[in-house]
């Protein structure tokens, strides 16, 4: 994997982390309610387009994203999450069910498909 780069001076976009949906908000308050700890968010995260830039400078809504890279990026990893979850819930002993797998799989498709919208 190559090194990531540092943030540009004046980068005005809004990325994507290079680990989309699975170290989000969502996640935090997951582990803050089940185990009741609470970590503190990164001040510097590494995005999907190879950049290291502010926390601040991220967001997991498409409509925010600006980044081009990112929106790609971002589009990949729902694609390939709703892959996976539908491959586990049919899994033998999964803890959902496939109607539950294909529910949170159409929701990251859902996802994939604003990420590629050209809106932004």
């Amino acid at each position: 994997m190559e090194p990531m780069e540092p943030m540009a001076g004046n980068d005005p976009h809004i990325h994507v982390q290079a680990q989309a949906g699975r170290a989000d908000a969502a996640a935090r308050n997951l582990i803050a309610a089940t185990f009741g700890l609470v970590s503190n968010l990164p001040s510097v995260v590494a995005t999907g387009c190879g950049l290291r830039v502010p926390y601040v400078m991220t967001s997991s809504r498409p409509d925010r994203v600006t980044c081009l890279a990112c929106r790609e990026h971002a589009r990949r990893e729902h694609l390939r999450f709703a892959v996976e979850v539908v491959r586990l819930s049919h899994m033998l002993g999964s803890v959902i069910t496939p109607a539950q797998g294909k529910l949170a799989a159409d929701r990251h498709r859902d996802l994939a498909q604003q990420f590629s919208d050209d809106e932004n």
